[in-house]
């Protein structure tokens, strides 16, 4: 079983599992990509190259995947209800490549500023050796690096946003948190 683990700011940090899979009706020329809202207090409607892709979204909300054709995008988050042609966008990224075949997450999130941004990820979804399980870990909060800890030994140090971290781990069960970046004591988790 694969999974992704994203850190987010909606209040401080927070997990977000998302399945791997792509749906079975993508074709080899498109891409799969999930859309996660994780800046706090906004409902927002996504646009993609001019067009409206995710009304009413809310915050803490991932999408399901959506199959897209690849290519180049243009995306830009507006208030919900805003006329994308009299308003700014409140948060927007020019030029996001989306490759064939691709498994993707956009992610809106802050910065470590505090600033909202859109940051696109690629899956890992290559097959992990028999009893292992591939762990994903991203860092999209507005805080500063971070240790991501699996029962009290530190996986991946010193993740800063908006960094991420891979490796295979034997699948199982473990407890896991965060903690600030060389410290002990856990933030989340």
């Amino acid at each position: 079983m694969k999974r992704t683990l994203v850190l987010i700011s909606a209040v401080g940090l927070a997990a977000v599992p998302a399945a791997m899979s792509a749906p079975a009706s993508a074709a080899p020329s498109d891409a799969t990509v999930s859309v996660l809202h994780a800046v706090p207090g906004l409902t927002v409607d996504v646009y993609a190259n001019g067009e409206e892709l995710i009304p009413d979204f809310e915050p803490g909300t991932l999408t399901d995947p959506l199959t897209l054709p690849a290519g180049t995008y243009d995306l830009q988050v507006f208030a919900d209800g805003d006329d994308p042609d009299n308003a700014d966008p409140a948060i927007e990224a020019k030029g996001v490549e989306v490759p064939a075949g691709a498994n993707a997450t956009v992610v809106a999130h802050l910065d470590a500023e505090g600033n909202p941004v859109l940051t696109p990820y690629v899956h890992d979804v290559s097959a992990s050796d028999p009893g292992q399980a591939r762990l994903i870990v991203r860092h999209a909060a507005a805080a500063p690096p971070v240790d991501v800890r699996a029962d009290g030994e530190v996986l991946f140090a010193d993740l800063a946003n908006p960094d991420q971290a891979s490796g295979d781990v034997p699948a199982g069960t473990y407890s896991a948190d965060v903690t600030l970046a060389g410290e002990n004591q856990a933030v989340l988790g």
